[in-house]
């Protein structure tokens, strides 16, 4: 006789088809062109099974960019204030760029939802995102103050670490289009980044 699967099991599969299905439903429709009977199809479940999960679309997207967030900012959380500050913040490059390859859907799930006034996350952004970013940069600016750094803005050498490293997972096609056949657009990117912020990093 087969032991039935109990129900946090069932919840936790069905959970995690539905997110799955509606990255790739929001990240191809975006939230204005994606419906729940799409998403609903894609986990291969019913419409009003979904429900029982989530009650609306919006439900969806937000736990959607919810997981996403806590994963895309794991790498930033990871800079340590003990490491050696150039290799910390290469690594943290490293990450990034590591992220475009295998959270490309993510990456244009959330410049999708940035791009159209972040209507869904805005408090977020304001809030711990805000928070994180200004402590980082903190801690980048005592480093530059101790001149083990190179002197420049923290904040836009964040901004400048996520336009170079999310370039590669937004415009993916562009990249892969310029370069041609037969190369590889994020280990030559890493390759890239390593060079150029290593000497833009260095006192």
């Amino acid at each position: 006789m087969t032991t039935p699967i109990p129900q946090s099991r069932i919840r936790q599969r069905n959970t995690k088809a539905i997110l799955a299905a509606a990255l790739d439903v929001f990240a191809a429709q975006g939230f204005r062109g994606a419906t729940l009977d799409q998403i609903a199809a894609a986990a291969n479940l019913s419409k009003p099974n979904l429900l029982y999960y989530f009650p609306s679309k919006e439900a969806v997207y937000l736990a959607l960019l919810d997981s996403l967030l806590q994963d895309w900012l794991k790498p930033l959380h990871a800079i340590d204030p003990e490491g050696e500050p150039v290799e910390e913040l290469l690594a943290y490059i490293r990450s990034k760029l590591k992220m475009s390859r295998s959270h490309a859907r993510e990456s244009r799930l959330f410049a999708g939802e940035v791009l159209a006034g972040a209507p869904h996350i805005s408090a977020v952004l304001k809030g711990p995102l805000r928070a994180l970013v200004n402590e980082k940069a903190a801690l980048i600016a005592g480093w530059m103050a101790e001149g083990r750094l190179a002197p420049s803005d923290p904040h836009h050498l964040i901004f400048s670490i996520w336009a170079l490293t999310q370039h590669y997972a937004d415009f993916a096609p562009q990249v892969r289009a310029v370069l041609g056949r037969g190369r590889n657009p994020v280990n030559e990117g890493l390759h890239f980044a390593e060079i150029l912020y290593r000497r833009m990093l260095t006192p």
